[in-house]
């Protein structure tokens, strides 16, 4: 692994035609995903998450939602096709069986460290209602096997049925975007939040003019449980983009806890390029092309690797190369993963300038 910063600054802007265009700063960069944040999406009922996307899209922009519930923006025209993809999914649970006592069992939706949830609040979402209850403590003797469970406070089968749950409603942990010291925030659900806010404010601030081939936006559907939602893209248009580059968390080793000896992408150094993941390796040639654009437009990055997969991996199987950028984050998967702004920012300028100048 290796990580280097370009600059210290976040881009003010690269003078093309005589003019300079405006910065993505901090502010903007909490406007965006402060309500994305705290809207709730498990795998497989991301419609919330997509609503709000389309609600912050730019007025000029026209959008489609294909069969798998991905969502689409089409910029430009002309060869070569460059796709960014982001997901709308978080982690989460689903509802398996409704037991006699009227506590609810569950299978995860993603990856999770399980001991985090027991003994919190929980959020049962039915697709008419959300309905409060609590994880409840494991007690490893007696609930050996049956993992976590959600009491609802109703006593009977009969009483949570009739609250309108049924085995498929997914759950969730109460959560909020909450702003931390200097220019950090926290909150569940980051993953992948930061990559749909990146690509709104690009969108938001690039002039569709500018463009000199054809750029695809896609905000996609069950990446926590399979990359499903990117699987369909990929397969829509086969081998006619030229690259994908996947907008997803650079899980860092930036953290108290943690040895520095592998992903450490220190928080505030700006956006990441994830050349190898468990996923994918981006073509070195590529990365170096990366640098050098983002050298060229002041914006500060870093070089790493991490664990995890991205969904431009899907892409592989039709021969288009996968360069995914992220950028850092403490205590992935977690309730209080942590990120900085003006990494967010500079994802977002980056994610600009490769659609208007690479």
């Amino acid at each position: 692994m290796r990580t280097m910063t370009l600059s210290l600054g976040l881009w003010v802007g690269i003078a093309t035609t005589g003019m300079a265009q405006a910065k993505i700063g901090v502010d903007d960069a909490q406007r965006i995903l402060a309500p994305l944040v705290e809207a709730y999406g498990v795998s497989s009922r991301e419609g919330p998450v997509r609503e709000v996307v389309q609600r912050l899209l730019p007025a000029w922009a026209t959008s489609e939602t294909d069969s798998a519930g991905n969502l689409w923006v089409r910029v430009g025209a002309g060869e070569p096709l460059v796709v960014f993809v982001a997901h709308l999914d978080e982690i989460g649970f689903r509802v398996t069986e409704i037991r006699e006592d009227g506590q609810l069992l569950l299978q995860p939706a993603g990856g999770f460290f399980a001991a985090l949830f027991e003994a919190e609040p929980a959020l049962v979402h039915t697709g008419q209602s959300v309905i409060p209850g609590v994880f409840t403590p494991v007690d490893s003797a007696a609930d050996a096997g049956v993992g976590l469970r959600v009491d609802l406070g109703t006593g009977s089968r009969m009483a949570t049925t009739a609250l309108g749950v049924e085995p498929g409603a997914t759950v969730t942990m109460p959560k909020r975007y909450v702003r931390l010291a200097g220019s950090r925030a926290t909150g569940r659900s980051f993953d992948d939040r930061v990559g749909c806010a990146a690509l709104l404010l690009a969108l938001r601030s690039l002039d569709p003019k500018r463009l000199r081939h054809e750029v695809l936006f896609v905000w996609s559907v069950r990446e926590e449980i399979g990359l499903e939602g990117a699987r369909v893209v990929a397969d829509a248009l086969g081998g006619r983009a030229a690259r994908v580059h996947a907008i997803d968390t650079f899980v860092s080793a930036d953290a108290p806890l943690e040895i520095p000896t592998y992903g450490l992408a220190p928080l505030g150094l700006g956006p990441v390029v994830r050349a190898l993941d468990n996923s994918a390796a981006a073509p070195p040639a590529l990365v170096d092309s990366v640098v050098a654009l983002a050298r060229r437009g002041g914006i500060p990055l870093q070089v790493g690797t991490t664990s995890g997969g991205n969904d431009g991996s899907t892409f592989a199987p039709w021969g288009v190369p996968d360069v995914a950028l992220g950028w850092p984050m403490r205590y992935s998967h977690s309730p209080a993963e942590t990120v900085d702004l003006r990494d967010v920012a500079g994802l977002a300028s980056l994610v600009r300038l490769i659609a208007e100048r690479w």
